[in-house]
């Protein structure tokens, strides 16, 4: 299989990883993580980060927004309005469009709230945002979102932070199969072997956090993340062998002597 490139709204992506801008040390650790990750974008939380107070660390002086996609998400917000706001707000302060829409519901688990979902993506994609979608595992609500005009799908492996791995591969495979649009995992991987269950169903990336920020050693594990998401995509690619019941074995018993 011939693989193609990451094209998210128009603009094709080298690498298939998206990593967070929360939860590091310190900025520097932050810049050093990407560097080992090789990702082309960072996801930047409109209400956490510094991206204005000359007075504090800044992100901008650490990871520099002409070489590294800046995609401010609406982390925190519990309703339409206040996402649709926040972003409103990041297309002002740096001429953003292309944005990760999160609308929660519960503070305890963080799912997202779909109605809230729909609602506020209708917005944003009415003004002009080029809307990527955090979203339940849920392949109607995923073909909804892609109907309405999302430009990335970005289902939940598990809760947000949460480190599980992927709950429910039956449903990320079949938004995969529906989906023209790229479908990215976004929450709730824990380590390398998780990225590359979710590429070896076919997705076209992972966006990850928590698990680069919070590894003992976040700048080697995000270059476990880097080599992982790739071995996934080019074992999907290669397609692998066919699960069977009983052994068989690799060099045929008849003819022996």
């Amino acid at each position: 299989m011939q693989d193609k490139p990451l094209v998210i709204a128009g603009r094709e992506y080298a690498s298939r990883l998206i990593i967070g801008t929360g939860k590091y040390k310190d900025y520097q650790q932050n810049a050093d993580a990407l560097a080992a990750s090789g990702a082309d974008i960072v996801t930047v939380a409109m209400r956490r980060v510094n991206l204005s107070d000359p007075n504090e660390p800044m992100l901008v002086d650490f990871i520099d927004p002409t070489k590294t996609v800046y995609l401010p998400n609406t982390a925190g917000c519990f309703t339409g309005e206040d996402a649709v706001r926040t972003l409103r707000l990041a297309r002002e302060a740096g001429g953003w469009d292309l944005v990760k829409l999160e609308v929660l519901s519960d503070p305890k688990h963080l799912y997202p709230d779909m109605v809230e979902t729909l609602r506020s993506a209708k917005m944003l994609i009415d003004e002009g945002f080029k809307v990527m979608v955090y979203c339940s595992d849920d392949p109607v609500f995923a073909r909804k979102l892609e109907d309405m005009g999302c430009v990335a799908i970005m289902p939940l492996g598990a809760p947000i932070g949460s480190g599980l791995g992927l709950q429910n591969l039956v449903n990320i495979r079949l938004i995969v199969e529906q989906s023209s649009v790229p479908v990215i995992v976004d929450a709730g991987v824990g380590t390398a072997s998780d990225a590359s269950i979710a590429m070896e169903l076919g997705c076209d990336g992972v966006l990850m956090n928590t698990a680069i920020a919070e590894a003992k050693d976040p700048v080697r594990m995000a270059r476990a993340m880097k080599h992982a998401v790739i071995a996934g995509r080019e074992a999907y690619l290669a397609g692998r062998m066919p699960k069977k019941r009983y052994a068989d074995p690799s060099s045929p018993l008849a003819g022996l002597i």
